[in-house]
C-alpha cells in the first residue's frame, strides 16, 4: 500500500469515525428521552468547558518555572465578560471578545 492510499484510507476512516460520533447521539436520542437529572447535568458541560478554555488561555505556561499572566487576553477579557452579562447574546460576546484582543494587540 503506497503512502497516498494510507493517508487517504486514514482521513476517510477519521471522517467516518467523527461523523458517527456525532451524529449517532442524535439517532439515539430521537427516540428516547433522559432523565430529567441528566438534562441538568449536561446543562453545565458548555459552561465548565467555556470556563476551563477561557481560564488556559489566561496564563502562559514556561517549562520548569510557573505560569505567567497573559496580560493581552486578560484586558480583553474585561469587556467581554462585561458584554456577557450584559446582553447573554454569544454572537455579541465573541464579537467584543475578537474586536477587543484585535485592538489590545494593536495597541501594545
Amino acid at each position: 500500500m503506497s503512502s497516498f492510499e494510507f493517508i487517504s484510507l486514514t482521513i476517510i476512516g477519521c471522517a467516518i469515525v467523527t461523523w458517527i460520533s456525532r451524529v449517532l447521539p442524535f439517532i439515539l436520542l430521537k427516540k428516547m428521552s433522559l432523565p430529567q437529572i441528566v438534562v441538568e447535568y449536561l446543562s453545565f458541560v458548555p459552561v465548565v468547558i467555556m470556563s476551563a478554555l477561557w481560564i488556559s488561555n489566561l496564563f502562559i505556561q514556561h517549562l520548569g518555572h510557573l505560569p505567567s499572566v497573559n496580560w493581552n487576553n486578560l484586558l480583553a477579557s474585561i469587556p467581554t465578560v462585561l458584554a456577557a452579562i450584559l446582553t447573554k447574546n454569544l454572537l455579541v460576546i465573541v464579537l467584543v471578545g475578537v474586536f477587543s484582543l484585535a485592538f489590545i494587540q494593536i495597541i501594545f
